[in-house]
């Protein structure tokens, strides 16, 4: 778990410290990234990971650091770990990545830009599919915001804004991997923050995802590979957000088409080992009635066996049952009967 934010370094609404937006743009506040201008009519296509921009005075804050695995991993992670989530639960997640969450002036124009590192819709709406960005006055906040603080520090003003925007939960994750521009203090872990009364509080386990614990969110996103334990979180979150609504993993198509296809595996491959076990058995039990009949030849006829015939009988499993036969009807004795098998000409195949 990450160390806890501190007052002077985390400013919220709720402390009295006014809009963020108004609050005079501040390096310091950006820790581990650059200012670099950009103009209103160039910002909307700019391809570069922006942290924060302003209209005002036309400045983005940029990650100096460049990409790598070990800032993405955790964001990718998360969107395969809710659509796992989604399957159990029966119903879509959507996830966004770093796309733009902006506000707009009164006139229509950007006035303040934020990328976050991924965003998550539990209840995806057709029309986020057509828009290019999340307009934060107009449409519904993300359900979790996730910001990767690989080389940075968003407690320092974005986590401000995150509260004054209203967002309900925001992740902020420290990897594991170690980094060189991060403080030797800031320990890894993942911090949920919730918002509670108009301000953020930190809890132990995410709203959003009932019983997903921090702890257990930062082992998901940044252990090597999912471990059973993770496995085990993901079906009992999803079960626990499907029962809240009635749904399950059979509502989710490509679940239900899997677990059909087992169920025809696995009803084709009993039906082909009971035919099996079936023709086995009755092969068996053939077999042996064929062998009393060779015996019951022999006594008819009047030739004397000795009491270990059978034993010996039973072992001839290989040789067909009309040359048992042929032999029991022709031989004069026992020891005849095996000569005549034995000199039986060679079998072609």
């Amino acid at each position: 778990m990450a160390e806890p934010v501190q007052t002077a370094a985390f400013r919220t609404r709720s402390g009295g410290l006014g809009d963020p937006e108004e609050a005079p743009l501040d390096l310091a506040d950006f820790p581990g990234c650059r200012a670099e201008s950009i103009s209103r009519e160039k910002i909307g296509d700019y391809d570069g990971r922006v942290e924060y921009w302003e209209a005002r005075t036309e400045t983005a804050v940029i990650v100096r650091e460049p990409t790598t695995r070990f800032h993405e991993q955790p964001s990718q992670r998360l969107a395969r770990l809710a659509e796992r989530i989604a399957a159990s639960r029966g119903s879509p997640i959507e996830t966004f990545g770093t796309t733009d969450l902006v506000r707009y002036d009164p006139g229509g124009e950007r006035k303040v830009l934020m990328q976050a590192d991924q965003i998550l819709y539990l209840h995806p709406l057709e029309y986020h599919v057509w828009e290019r960005d999340v307009d934060i006055d107009s449409r519904e906040r993300p359900d979790v915001v996730l910001e990767v603080d690989y080389s940075t520090d968003v407690r320092r003003r974005k986590l401000w804004i995150y509260e004054a925007w209203g967002f309900p939960e925001v992740w902020v994750d420290v990897p594991d991997a170690p980094s060189p521009n991060r403080p030797k203090s800031r320990r890894s872990g993942l911090t949920i923050h919730a918002l509670e009364d108009g301000g953020f509080q930190e809890t132990s386990s995410s709203r959003a995802f009932p019983g997903w614990t921090a702890e257990e969110i930062h082992r998901a996103l940044n252990e090597p590979s999912t471990s059973e334990e993770t496995l085990a979180a993901l079906r009992r979150v999803g079960r626990a957000l499907g029962a809240a609504e009635g749904t399950g993993p059979d509502d989710d198509p490509w679940l239900r088409g899997e677990r059909a296809e087992g169920h025809e595996e696995g009803y084709a491959a009993g039906r082909a080992e009971g035919f099996a076990a079936g023709r086995a058995e009755g092969f068996a039990e053939g077999r042996a009635e064929m062998l009393k009949g060779v015996v019951g030849i022999l006594e008819t006829r009047g030739v004397a066996a000795d009491p270990g015939f059978k034993g010996r009988l039973a072992k001839l499993d290989d040789l067909p049952a009309e040359e048992l036969i042929r032999a029991a009807r022709t031989c004069s004795s026992e020891a005849e009967f095996f000569a005549l098998l034995l000199a039986r000409p060679p079998r072609t195949v």
